[in-house]
């Protein structure tokens, strides 16, 4: 029987794949309508996402299959929608991650910033948690995650054996003095007996330093794995949130993005780069604080003295200050691809903010968008990624001096009869861009891209079908909630769903429905998508729940329990702060008090 059970556990996606569409065929066939056809659609898509028995990005094309065949959308009306203007905006994004990462400037940005910070037990998880979430805005926060976690293990280890080191040189030179001896044992051994002779000729005096020694072993490892402990739930947490910060940070940012764009065609560009910064930065710095508040508490209580370190640095401090200091030298002098790629991501920035500021004309909507929106972030996107295949990775003059002395060398030996050009020619190689195909193919998540395309399908289908439209009438009774109660209970469900399921799929079943709702009952879609967007990414609880969990408890320091404790109150802390930041300063920002004239639900839904 058990051999039974192992095998059904171990073939269980099998199972699940072709049993759980016998299971939810009575819709459709009971219900024969389009809204039925398309729900039996998105209810198989959402338990292939939860149980993941395929790859998440296969599931996301089954829409291809299943819209066409029950009758909901042609194939090439469905096909469309796997492949707009938000996608290549994700993929200009990336290749401006992938560049950073190539070119290794994201570990010396970090490294920089640490050193200024300081190696202070609650400053350091200060500085590691702004360092990686401000990395996370604009690169993986999986990479991010990968390459902090071997910085603050290699900080702490030094630490702790410097401090193993001071601790044996201390009682070595306390052993000819018995105040101190007495002043600093605490152990069962009675240590009231020694004479004045020696220690070294004690035997008893030897036992006292020996199990003093252990004592003081056994705090220091249990302090230093306090410290590790804090220190990788800070930088796998400051990556989650640093990724909110951004419009390219995380995918379900995207995704609403692009749900926006697609379910309120006429919304006025009203999600874009600089808005969603000007939202959701503030809510990141508030996060961060908050959770760095939680975690210093936890892990190293509020004895500012100690972990702040006021006064002069010692040996210890010193010694781990050098390891950073190491590693970055190591990194060398700055070179002309490090500074070019910064470049071109500076530039990027400034063009996005300016893009559509909102509160003044931008250089878009002054030469191009006068009659429309031709030129979006995603133009920018890919105009200066592209300059990353077009820029020379190095300004190197050589080659046409080589080339010209090859030349006259050439010349000399067929004037003094030697050996033909031919014969001795060399290859001369190009300069290397500062990206090529191959690294971007091995490092760009196009299995992200198709599950973008996946959740701008169903939502398509839900429009057509009229699945949305039904939805949101059955969501009307929530007309008598108070709006900031909906928003909070919608949070702590998207929060709660996408601890065990990713937050992608959450965020693609979840909002075609919130934005039915909205429209139905009056509300302002944005005043509950995007606190319920944000809250996606808020998956603290498990290590399964997002992928810098994962690596964080991949270094055997961490406990489930360990993280289910932190997660608990960080999820509680990440929520209430969303919907503090919506009801303030996102009120004002994007009038959220006045239901907007393009959420108009018969812009939104169609007859099936």
């Amino acid at each position: 029987m058990a051999s039974l059970l192992r095998w059904l556990w171990v073939n269980r996606n099998y199972f699940i794949i072709f049993i759980t569409p016998f299971l939810i065929l009575p819709l459709p066939l009971v219900v024969p309508a389009p809204e039925a056809r398309c729900g039996f659609a998105i209810i198989l898509m959402a338990l292939y996402w939860c149980t993941e028995c395929m790859p998440l990005a296969v599931t996301a094309l089954l829409p291809v299959i299943l819209f066409p065949m029950m009758g909901i959308m042609e194939s090439g009306k469905v096909c469309v929608e796997y492949l707009k203007d938000t996608n290549m905006l994700f993929i200009g994004g990336l290749l401006v991650a992938i560049a950073v990462e190539h070119w290794n400037l994201h570990k010396r940005i970090a490294l920089s910033v640490l050193l200024i910070v300081g190696v202070r037990p609650a400053l350091l998880m200060l500085g590691f948690m702004i360092v990686t979430a401000f990395l996370s805005m604009w690169i993986s926060n999986t990479a991010t995650t990968a390459m902090m976690l071997p910085i603050s293990q290699a900080v702490l280890e030094q630490l702790s054996a410097t401090e193993a080191d001071a601790d044996e040189k201390e009682l070595k030179e306390g052993q000819d003095n018995h105040a101190f001896e007495l002043a600093e044992v605490n152990i069962k051994q009675d240590l009231d007996n020694i004479t004045g002779d020696k220690p070294n000729n004690n035997p008893d005096m030897e036992a006292g330093i020996n199990a003093l020694s252990e004592c003081r072993r056994k705090e220091r490892e249990a302090k230093y794995l306090r410290l590790f402990k804090g220190m990788s739930l800070s930088v796998c947490y400051s990556a989650s949130i640093g990724g909110t910060a951004t419009l390219t940070g995380t995918t379900p940012n995207l995704i609403l993005k692009g749900q926006m764009d697609d379910i309120f065609p006429d919304n006025n560009d009203v999600i874009n780069f600089a808005s969603w910064f000007g939202f959701a930065f503030p809510n990141m710095v508030l996060m961060l604080a908050l959770s760095w508040l939680w975690l210093q508490f936890m892990y190293l209580g509020f004895n500012f003295k100690k972990t702040f370190g006021c006064g002069s640095k010692n040996e210890g401090d010193k010694d781990a200050y050098r390891v950073m200091k190491n590693e970055y030298k190591k990194l060398g002098t700055v070179s002309f691809a490090e500074g070019a790629v910064l470049v071109i991501f500076v530039i990027l920035v400034i063009l996005w903010f300016t893009r559509e500021p909102g509160f003044m004309p931008g250089w878009a909507t002054e030469l191009f968008n006068k009659n429309g929106q031709y030129v979006t972030d995603g133009t920018v996107a890919i105009l200066m990624s592209t300059l990353f295949f077009v820029i020379p990775s190095r300004l190197d003059c050589s080659c046409l001096a080589s080339a010209n002395d090859e030349h006259d060398e050439e010349a000399e030996e067929i004037e003094d009869g030697g050996e033909k050009p031919n014969d001795k020619k060399k290859k001369l190689k190009g300069t290397p861009t500062l990206l090529n195909w191959k690294v971007v193919h091995e490092r760009m998540p196009w299995n992200i891209v198709l599950l973008l395309g996946g959740g701008f399908a169903l939502a398509k289908g839900s429009e057509v079908s009229g699945l949305s439209k039904w939805l949101g009438q059955s969501l009307a009774p929530l007309r008598s909630i108070p709006p900031f109660a909906i928003s909070l209970i919608l949070c702590f469900l998207v929060g709660t769903f996408t601890e065990c399921s990713s937050n992608t799929a959450t965020t693609t079943l979840f909002l075609p429905i919130l934005a039915s709702m909205a429209t139905t009952i009056g509300l302002h879609p944005l005043y509950v998508m995007l606190p319920c967007t944000i809250s996606a990414s808020l998956a603290f609880m498990l290590p399964v729940a997002t992928p810098p969990n994962a690596i964080a408890f991949s270094y055997g320091n961490l406990k489930v329990l360990d993280m289910a404790k932190a997660g608990f109150i960080l999820n509680i802390i990440g929520i209430l702060s969303i919907n503090l930041g919506i009801n303030t300063w996102g009120m004002a920002m994007f009038n959220l008090a006045t239901f907007p004239s393009w959420a108009n639900v018969t812009n939104v839904t169609s007859t099936p």
